[in-house]
């Protein structure tokens, strides 16, 4: 079985979120999260719960199983 993996995570949500340009200050805002977690999670240093995958997923409009790491089809 594969494990969650904090560092692919990271890397595919700050993918995103340069894609669209937006800071992590925005970001969190927009999604009610706290600044402190965009960038915890962006870094490998917490794994985020399934609510902010949730919000996460439908924000960037990507399947949760992409942010995972359990697809590469965005």
């Amino acid at each position: 079985m594969k494990e969650f993996d904090r560092q692919i995570f990271g890397e595919r949500l700050k993918e995103l979120r340069l894609d669209q340009n937006i800071g992590q200050n925005l970001l969190a805002q927009k999604l009610g999260l706290s600044n402190s977690s965009i960038s915890y999670w962006e870094n490998g240093k917490q794994e985020p719960c399934a609510t902010a995958i949730f919000k996460l997923a439908q924000y960037f409009d990507v399947p949760a199983d992409y942010l995972l790491g359990l697809s590469d089809d965005c």
